[in-house]
Formats: structure tokens, C-alpha cells, sequence
């Protein structure tokens, strides 16, 4: 689990979600069956996120994951049972250095 830090699109004040994470070649991953979450629609608006996993807080830049291909991946990492084969919208945050 990690703690995903957007800005609100409309508020513009930090908005905090526990999400279960997928760290996947230095990259963290989150998913949702669907695009209507709040803090999906934060991140694509305002794509500086912050990560709070394993008592660090990380930096980073957010976008949408469009290969499948990767988005299967990442479900199979994620889930192990037939979760892992459904369709889902998949958000990459790429660390800052």
C-alpha cells in the first residue's frame, strides 16, 4: 500500500488516497476499473503527484498508460485471481531524481 498525493482540479488543496501500488522497472503504478475516481482526474489534471510508500515521500510525474499491453502486466502483478484479466486504467508516476 502507498498513499498517493494529487492536487485537486478544482481546490487546488493536496488530496491524500491509500491506494495499493505496483512498483514495476523503478516506476510506481495505480489502477482503477474505471476513469470516474477523484484522484485519477487530479493527477491527469496536475501531473506533479507525491508517493508516501515505506516512510519516504517521493516526487514524481503522473501520466496515462495507453500500451496494453503494460497495463496487463501491471493487473497481473497486481492481482492474483481473475482481476488480473480485466480491462482497468492504468497511471504511471515516474519518479523525480
Amino acid at each position: 500500500m502507498a498513499v498517493l498525493v494529487t492536487t485537486g482540479r478544482k481546490s487546488g488543496r493536496e488530496h491524500a488516497v491509500e491506494i495499493r501500488a505496483v512498483i514495476h522497472k523503478g516506476r510506481f503504478y495505480f489502477s482503477r476499473r474505471n476513469p470516474d475516481s477523484d484522484w485519477l482526474k487530479n493527477a491527469l489534471y496536475n501531473p506533479n503527484v507525491k508517493i508516501k510508500y515505506q516512510d519516504n515521500t517521493i516526487s514524481g510525474t503522473a501520466s496515462l498508460v495507453n500500451d496494453q499491453e503494460l497495463c496487463k502486466k501491471i493487473s497481473q502483478i497486481k492481482y492474483s485471481d481473475e482481476r488480473s484479466e480485466e480491462p482497468r486504467v492504468v497511471l504511471e508516476v515516474n519518479p523525480c531524481e
